[in-house]
């Protein structure tokens, strides 16, 4: 397995279909404890890149994810912008410096983006955002890598890693962005940035395991 910019391409397409069948349910929590805007931004941000396709193609999967960021910083507003850039220029970084040929170079990579998050965002995990499903996504993507795990397993862990962080963010206190603000009143309620991580976590692995 390595990552190559065919799957990028794919993977952008995937996702946006994935973001926009689920736009009910991400509109709903937003509402509930955010500001109305995420999916709006997630929407045109998967558009955007679905869009690119074409131009990605020719690329090195390196400057294929430099490109996708540097599109997401340009043109999309926002919280969501930013940090997605910031994701796909620090993966690209690793990608370009170190490879992506099997999936431990790819696993660090995608940690790589996580900590771009991170660092963007000035947040960590429990504080009620997508890293709440991002970071252990990517811890268990790192651990099922260095053992050996199968593609068909490795997937299967970082989905059921996305699916228990999501359902995490319930009972957590907001401390970054709008729901922060709410104090907690937004226990009970699941984070939308963590949802659609959640939703584009289980599109990039659905397609994996049917290639």
């Amino acid at each position: 397995m390595s990552l190559k910019t065919s799957f990028i391409c794919e993977s952008a397409i995937a996702i946006c279909a994935a973001i926009d069948s689920h736009e009910a349910e991400i509109e709903s929590l937003d509402r509930a404890i955010g500001d109305g805007d995420h999916y709006i931004n997630m929407k045109r941000s998967s558009e955007v890149i679905a869009s690119m396709v074409n131009e990605l193609k020719p690329l090195p999967p390196d400057e294929a994810l430099n490109k996708i960021g540097m599109k997401l910083l340009s043109t999309i507003g926002g919280a969501s912008g930013p940090l997605f850039a910031s994701f796909f220029m620090s993966m690209a970084k690793v990608v370009k410096h170190n490879g992506a040929n099997n999936p431990l170079e790819i696993a660090a990579a995608f940690a790589a983006g996580v900590q771009g998050i991170m660092q963007r965002g000035k947040a960590e995990l429990g504080e009620k955002t997508m890293l709440d499903v991002l970071i252990p996504a990517s811890t268990t993507f790192t651990i099922s890598a260095a053992a050996g795990k199968s593609i068909t397993e490795i997937c299967q862990a970082v989905k059921a890693a996305a699916d228990e962080g999501l359902e995490n963010t319930r009972n957590l206190v907001a401390t970054k962005g709008r729901a922060a603000g709410l104090g907690e009143r937004a226990i009970g309620h699941l984070d939308a940035g963590a949802k659609s991580c959640q939703v584009m976590i289980h599109a990039s692995c659905n397609l994996l395991l049917k290639s």
